[in-house]
């Protein structure tokens, strides 16, 4: 009798598993190990973007020290993005994932102001300093728009499972919700990264 019963239990678990499996559990999990990690590259970026900032101020103030209105602007950006928890929990909250969209796009205008000042000072342009971060930024501006299109297709995937029938049943079950994406104005920018160029003109 105890084996009768033994058998029971395991035959049990293993139907229990594959309609586990059969429902979407799985995918769904699979799906949102893939977004957190695709987050966790884009706030690599994001800072190592945060972490350049305060050496290319210093650089720009040594030759542009009466252009305090950019060289602040910036510093309150990187400020304001530094503020943010930038963790998980912004995956599933909304509210939260918009403000931190907000602060790094303001964060990316400010950039480009301190940029456009920039090509006003051909002196500042030549310092190998500047040169060198220069280099720096643009690798990282391409990382991030590399990180963001890989985190958007993840979400994507992810959002499109706990959707769709029947994985959707279980996704509510146990509590999944869709995630928040980036938006973008133009989607075609989407595997594009933003052009910097502190180069001599021609």
């Amino acid at each position: 009798m105890h084996l009768v019963k033994r058998y029971f239990w395991v035959c049990l678990l293993m139907i229990s598993m594959f309609q586990l499996s059969g429902c979407g559990y799985n995918t769904i999990q699979q799906q949102d190990e893939a977004v957190k990690a695709a987050w966790s590259e884009v706030l690599n970026q994001y800072q190592r973007r945060a972490d350049l900032v305060p050496n290319l101020v210093n650089v720009v103030k040594g030759y542009a020290e009466h252009e305090k209105d950019v060289l602040t602007k910036v510093t309150e950006a990187r400020s304001k993005v530094g503020s943010i928890q930038a963790n998980e929990a912004l995956l599933n909250d909304p509210e939260a994932f918009k403000r931190f969209q907000a602060a790094q796009k303001e964060m990316s205008s400010a950039l480009s102001r301190l940029l456009v000042v920039a090509e006003n000072y051909p002196q500042l342009k030549a310092d190998g300093v500047f040169r060198d971060l220069q280099a720096q930024l643009e690798g990282t501006e391409n990382r991030i728009t590399v990180a963001r299109n890989r985190y958007i297709k993840a979400v994507e995937a992810y959002n499109v499972t706990i959707r769709s029938f029947p994985s959707n049943l279980t996704a509510k079950f146990f509590g999944h919700t869709t995630k928040p994406n980036f938006e973008v104005e133009n989607e075609k920018d989407i595997s594009k990264a933003p052009k910097v160029d502190f180069g001599p003109k021609q």
